[in-house]
This record gives C-alpha cells, structure tokens and sequence, in this order.
C-alpha cells in the first residue's frame, strides 16, 4: 500500500542491534526453549501485520513466552541488547498497531492462555493474553455471569484492554476502560507492574489511575499479561430486533431519542442501505433495503416489555417500520452474527476485493451530520462502501470493499477516509472510538490532542520506556 511504503522510506530507525541476531535468539532459546523460537521467514512473515494494511517492517525473530516471568526475562534481555519488542496477540487489529520494525523481536503472547480466577461472588475474573472473550464465556456459561464487551472479532482480553476495545454492547455495558479493574503489565526493563496494586475491589481513590494509562497504550508502554475485569449478570430475558427508516437522519434521531429516554438498551447499531442489502445477500437475511436499527433489549420479562413498547413508539414517531423481532436465541444469534460479518458480506459485492475499516466516534447530536457526510464522501469515490455504527455511543465504522493492489484507488481510500477522521475531529469527537491509532491515525491524534497534549504523551513515554523499545513508531509520530 502506497502509504506504508512511504512509511518505510521516510521513518527512522528508532533501534538497532547491539548483537547478531544469532546471538539474542540464543539468549531468548535459553529463556523460553527452542521450540518457543523461531527466525523462520514464513513465522516473521505471519507476524508483521494485522488485519489492516499497514506495513512497517518484519520481526527479525519471534518468540513464545509462556509466563509473566518468562515475558518479563525476554524484556530484560532485549533492553540489555538494546532491542526493540512488539507485542502480538490474535492479530485482529485495524490500525497496524502490531506491525513491527524490521530489527525487532515479536512476542507473541498467545500461550499465555490460562483463566487464572473468576469469582462468581466479586463479579471479576482474571485472564491472560491468550484468553479470547469467547473462550472467557465459555467457562462462564454456568455461573450466571457473562463478559458483555464485544468487537465483533474473537479478540484476546489483554488485546481488547492494550486498544481500549469496545463493541455493539458498549452503551449498556461500556467500553473496556469501564470494565478493567487491574492490569499486570511488564515494562520495557523487565519490571512486573499490577496497575491496580493486584487489588479486586469495585473502586479506588489512591493514587494516580495507572490502569487507564494502560488501558489504550497499545503495547507502547509495556507487555499487558494479565487482565482483571468486571463480570456482568446474564440478563433473564434478551430480545433483537430489526427496524427500517425513510432516511438516515430518521435512523439516527430515533436513536438519539431512545437514549434520552432513558431506555436502557443494551445494544443499538446502524446500518445503510448497502450494508443491509450485502447482509442480506451474503447471511441469507430479508430485511428490507433501506437505513436500519439493529436493537436488543435485556432485562426481566416486565422490563423489557416496557422497553420494547417505548423504543416502538418513538420508531414510529420517525417513520420507521414495525419492530421485526428475531426472540429465539439462535435467531438473535443469526442477527448479530449477521451484523459481525458485515467486513465479509460487502467484500462479497465486489469479488477479489478486500476490506478496509476506519471507525471516528462523535457527540450523538452530531452523528447524523457525521453519517451522511462520510457517505457523501465513499458515495463519491465510486468505491463500494457502506456505514454502520454503535449509534448508541456516536462511534461509527466506513467499510470500503478496495482492490489493494491498485495504488490510485488506495490514494483516493486515504483521501476519504483522512477527510472523515478531520470531520469527527472538527465536530468535537475524536478520530478513532475503537479501532486505536497505531501506524494509521498517528497525524490525527496530532490534530487532536494538540502540541501540549502530544508533549505530555511523549514524556510519559520517555519516563516508562526510555530507550523506546516498546512497539516503536506506534500511536505517537
């Protein structure tokens, strides 16, 4: 891609090695064992990228650890050889958050699988990075409990805590910052850190927030190799719904409107005419063509009666359909499986494509105009390309289905798609909501934060990771 080559050409080399890198391959065998080791070509390969396109570099080794002390051995031999690390987990990212510089070891954390507590009682459990939020409810399923922050992709816990990960759930349930109670993290020299002091209580008042810092540092600050976070309990009735509107500013209203009304609905995501016609086509769904409201409701029975019954009639109020109910649960899990495979469903409309995802989050009340401007723009470069959002919380994604392979058409892909973070940024939103900034938004968040809010992201930066060893050339320009 046109973008990441310029990448390679103009970033510096912001670490070299003070070795051969025979040599830190063996001290790393002595850590974690020769099959936990690898320079293999195709391995380093697999390693230097994510789901985006971004580029940076390749790993120049890649290793297992399979415990926070074996992490924490590795860190304090790549700091005495002056070599940088990047940590790897599902490689599910949108940003090119782990892609690694070409001199560099990868740690993929993925062995690290184990749930080390979950207490019913205290509402937490306690995972490592190769714990994906599936695997975490799977073990849950007869507790009563469930862990509600959902990205679509069955991402690692620590991976979703290290991007400040979110998801359809998030405006009942909230984000992973809201769910995140401690972190063990290790720090570029090896040092093992509990953010929260390793303490489970619901709040604190002590000290600076360590675990916020964290939360989003995306590998930048050190290796997350535990999480502890807030369990929720399973609601006694789950209902989904689909609902479609004239325009897309009835869509949002009606969304703006339901919250305001304080329905506490647990899910509320947007769709466009072109996401519901591929949804359609590529899930085997019938949902008319046209801006839709994807809604589920939880509670007790009563409740969300009273939900469903209000959220009906502020719809109607704006025109839209009646309510189509999916209520058996392996309906609702074709609903919204439906929705999570919507990357997938448009790329289907273009065949031989592949998918391009950039997200921006706005204030609700700027939403429509953020929407419709987006879809302006992607309607204008001719590229097949839908909207669709957590309209509840104003964060919405751009998918464009692009032939990377074509460097004018991915010229006019960054054109697009830097206008719309510019727009959320000029409406007082942000440029990214979930997606993180690694490689892709750095500029943005330049813009965003300003010089003195950079200045200080940069010293934290330089206190905890003096050499810049840690994911360089990630999140700050």
């Amino acid at each position: 891609m046109f973008a990441e080559r310029a990448i390679l050409k103009k970033g510096p080399i912001l670490c070299r090695l003070a070795s051969s890198n025979s040599a830190v391959s063996g001290v790393l065998r002595s850590i974690v064992g020769d099959k936990n080791v690898s320079t293999n070509e195709t391995v380093c390969e697999h390693h230097d990228h994510d789901e985006s396109y971004h580029r940076h570099g390749r790993p120049s080794v890649v290793v297992w650890p399979t415990s926070v002390q074996e992490v924490s051995e590795v860190a304090k031999a790549c700091f005495a050889h002056k070599m940088c690390m990047t940590p790897y987990g599902t490689g599910t990212g949108l940003e090119g958050g782990v892609a690694p510089l070409s001199e560099s070891v990868c740690v993929n954390l993925t062995k690290m699988d184990q749930i080390r507590e979950i207490s019913a009682e205290d509402f937490y459990a306690t995972v490592e990075p190769g714990v994906t939020r599936l695997a975490l409810n799977y073990e849950l399923r007869n507790t009563g409990l469930w862990f509600p922050v959902d990205p679509g992709a069955d991402a690692s816990l620590c991976g979703m805590a290290a991007t400040s990960a979110s998801g359809t759930n998030a405006v009942r349930y909230g984000t992973m910052k809201e769910n995140i109670r401690n972190l063990e993290v290790v720090l570029a020299d090896g040092s093992i850190l509990n953010t929260g002091g390793g303490r489970r209580c619901h709040k604190s008042a002590a000290g600076y927030n360590l675990t916020d810092l964290f939360v989003g540092s995306e590998g930048t600050l050190g290796f997350i190799t535990s999480v502890t976070t807030r369990l929720h309990a399973m609601p006694e009735c789950v209902l989904s719904a689909v609902c479609s509107f004239p325009t897309v500013s009835d869509a949002v209203n009606s969304s703006t409107q339901i919250l305001s009304s304080c329905i506490p609905i647990a899910r509320i995501e947007y769709l466009d005419e072109l996401c519901v016609d591929a949804s359609n086509k590529y899930s085997n769904l019938s949902n008319k063509v046209a801006p839709s409201l994807f809604l589920e409701f939880h509670g007790t029975e009563s409740s969300t009666s009273e939900q469903v019954e209000l959220t009906s009639e502020i719809v109607k109020e704006n025109g839209g359909s009646d309510l189509k109910w999916a209520e058996k649960q392996e309906e609702r899990n074709h609903l919204w499986k439906a929705r999570h495979d919507i990357l997938y469903a448009l790329t289907a409309l273009r065949p031989g494509s592949k998918a391009y995802s950039t997200d921006v989050c706005v204030p609700v009340s700027s939403l429509a105009e953020a929407v419709l401007y987006s879809s302006k723009l992607m309607s204008e470069s001719g590229i097949v390309s839908g909207v669709l959002g957590h309209v509840g919380d104003g964060n919405f994604h751009c998918l464009m289905a692009i032939d990377a392979d074509n460097d004018e058409e991915l010229k006019q892909v960054k054109l697009v798609t830097d206008a719309i973070a510019r727009k959320g940024i000029e409406l007082r939103g942000t440029c990214t909501g979930e997606h993180g900034i690694g490689i892709g938004k750095r500029e943005h968040l330049a813009s965003e934060m300003g010089v003195t809010g950079i200045s200080v992201m940069k010293m934290i930066k330089t206190a905890i990771d003096p050499l810049n060893l840690m994911n360089p050339g990630k999140v700050l320009l």
